[in-house]
């Protein structure tokens, strides 16, 4: 049917149509073998079960991973309309972390370490972080984001 209908056309559509119902053909011919696990065929022939092995052997590795990973610390400041990842990271590293520390900082002191930056970081303009900072501190979501809708880039 679909070679009957691209039949009108042309012959490029025609050309693409044959290769599609080669292709079908072949696959069709052929077996294939998908993803064989080796570990269930062995488990299979030794009558225990390769899935309940490891799920013995897994849980005490899995609360211990937990354990190390320690929950990262401070805001995630890219939720303030006009810091994105990079300058998250550079306030970050200037000591700027929570959303309180980013309310409390006068905006000339933004300005001078996105200055310290370098590139394309002088030129932002962070009039209005402090103040979306505050808000999301004080979790007031819904009156940030209605005031970020009517923001352009933070500005």
């Amino acid at each position: 049917m679909a070679v009957t209908r691209l039949k009108r056309k042309g012959r490029r559509n025609k050309t693409t149509a044959r290769v599609r119902v080669e292709t079908i053909q072949r696959l069709n011919s052929k077996p294939v073998i998908k993803n064989v696990d080796v570990e269930k065929i062995k488990a299979g022939f030794s009558g225990t079960s390769a899935k309940a092995e490891k799920k013995e052997k897994a849980p005490a590795k899995k609360v211990e991973a937990k354990k190390e990973t320690a929950p990262a610390a401070g805001d995630d400041l890219r939720k303030v309309e006009g810091i994105g990842p990079k300058i998250a990271e550079i306030f970050k590293s200037a000591g700027i972390d929570t959303f309180a520390k980013l309310a409390q900082t006068e905006v000339d002191k933004l300005k001078e370490i996105l200055a310290e930056a370098g590139g394309s970081y002088k030129s932002k303009d962070p009039s209005t972080w402090p103040k979306q900072a505050e808000m999301a501190a004080e979790a007031k979501w819904d009156e940030l984001k209605a005031w970020q809708d009517e923001l352009n880039g933070g500005k």
